[in-house]
């Protein structure tokens, strides 16, 4: 998935999100494989686990049997068709995710080699907020961002000016 592009912006501005709110050695379990966000992060102190790439939408076990303090989903759940579900099972105390936002000017992601790398949801951040208070969590700090891409015309200018990430800090709901 990092083959051809490294989010250098994206990874500094969540890691920096997330040293704020939830110092190392903080112990996490990050939705999703290992990938280099999770390396970075325990580069950086963290005591990470991730899920083992089993199917969220058909299979919680790993999220219910869970004890870390935190749970981190970053660009995880525009990929699940049932995304409430997962967050309702997750057992942590805290919660970092972060989403692409929907951009009036591009369609829905679609990899047309991985079905894994594909978008079911394209989020605005009212979505996401009512998503999350739904699965029982209660938005304590956010920030949106744009993420601008190296390429030429008038998408690519749009991104400069087009939050395209969006970033929580969430605490369960007692």
């Amino acid at each position: 998935m990092y083959e051809n592009t490294y989010p250098e912006k994206r990874f500094n501005i969540t890691l920096e999100f997330l040293k704020k709110h939830a110092p190392p050695p903080s112990r996490i379990l990050d939705l999703g494989v290992a990938n280099p966000f999770s390396e970075m992060m325990t580069s950086e102190g963290y005591d990470i686990k991730n899920t083992k790439g089993q199917d969220l939408d058909v299979d919680q076990s790993q999220l219910k049997d869970s004890s870390a303090e935190i749970t981190t989903a970053f660009e995880i759940f525009e990929h699940l068709l049932s995304p409430l579900e997962v967050l309702k099972s997750l057992q942590s105390e805290y919660l970092f995710a972060s989403v692409p936002l929907k951009l009036w000017f591009a369609k829905a992601y679609q990899s047309k080699t991985d079905p894994w790398d594909r978008h079911y949801h394209e989020f605005e951040q009212w979505q996401f907020n009512w998503l999350l208070d739904k699965g029982g969590w209660e938005i304590i700090d956010s920030k949106s961002f744009t993420h601008p891409i190296k390429k030429i015309g008038i998408r690519p200018i749009l991104r400069y000016f087009t939050p395209r990430y969006y970033l929580v800090f969430c605490k369960r709901k007692p």
